[in-house]
């Protein structure tokens, strides 16, 4: 069994907090998040400009051929969901994306906002889980702001992307709140 000295406790408990995912709390709700993309028409849209609508937020790579595959399916979803409420919305994060998002945006013609950021907003908006993300990253947000769900592109989740996606979103769509 593994004895850690009682004066390293709330080192390890620090170290814990900040880089363990978060789990759901059963006290209050986080508060809504905000988030800022650049537009490549020198315009920017912010998250909370979508309050009242759940978000699907993706963190891409343009050149990464996963999140070219996710936004396929998110081109899908926004298309059939977006009636009722659904926005998605997309920031590629690389290093230099504003030279690559046009023709990103060319070749995939999203029907949902696309630009770009440094991946250090994306870390201050995205809950920590002590490693490096795997691209895509996409955060699911309720009508009111607060995330719900993140998902990585390592994820079993991303084998079958579409049907993972509409479980999320179908009950936020139905919901008053």
């Amino acid at each position: 069994m593994l004895m850690i000295p009682l004066r390293w406790l709330p080192a390890a408990a620090a170290l814990l907090a900040v880089f363990a995912p978060a789990a759901p709390a059963a006290g209050p709700r986080p508060k809504p998040a905000d988030f800022t993309i650049n537009l490549m028409d020198g315009k920017t849209l912010t998250l909370s400009q979508y309050r009242g609508h759940p978000v699907v937020l993706a963190f891409i790579l343009t050149s990464c051929p996963h999140c070219q595959a996710a936004v396929k399916v998110l081109s899908k979803l926004q298309t059939e969901y977006g009636s009722r409420g659904l926005q998605v919305l997309a920031s590629a994060i690389e290093q230099d994306s504003q030279a690559h998002i046009a023709l990103f945006i060319k070749n995939f013609a999203p029907p949902f906002p696309v630009g770009y950021n440094s991946g250090t907003e994306a870390e201050a908006l995205i809950r920590p889980t002590g490693r490096l993300p795997m691209m895509p990253l996409m955060g699911i947000f309720d009508k009111k702001g607060i995330l719900l769900a993140q998902h990585e592109g390592e994820e079993p989740y991303f084998t079958d992307l579409e049907t993972n996606l509409r479980k999320e979103i179908e009950p936020l769509l139905q919901s008053k709140r």
